[in-house]
């Protein structure tokens, strides 16, 4: 199949699908059965429910890390804001016991 996307395979398979479907009493002395087909639609709605769920995976992913960001962004504005307060609220020699040099 060489490098195909999920979607140019999803049509593909369906179109293979459709034509076997159609042409089943002419590929029947080939091997190819109702069963076969029936098993090819099978795993082309196996994989294509996969795709989709991987896809809102893929969305809730961006959401959480975009979550993350934010909340990362919010802790370091906190972080700057107790350094400038230990810096002038104490001396420098205790500065060390909170990570400051």
């Amino acid at each position: 199949m060489g490098n195909t996307t999920y979607a140019e395979t999803l049509a593909s398979a369906q179109l293979i699908s459709t034509g076997l479907r159609a042409n089943l009493d002419k590929l029947a002395k080939r091997g190819m059965d109702e069963a076969f087909v029936a098993g090819m639609e099978g795993t082309l709605k196996k994989v294509s429910d996969l795709n989709a769920e991987q896809e809102a995976l893929k969305a809730r992913l961006k959401e959480k890390t975009a979550a993350t960001e934010s909340a990362l962004t919010e802790l370091k504005g906190q972080i700057s804001e107790s350094k400038k307060v230990i810096k002038l609220a104490l001396d420098s020699a205790s500065w060390k016991q909170f990570g400051i040099t």
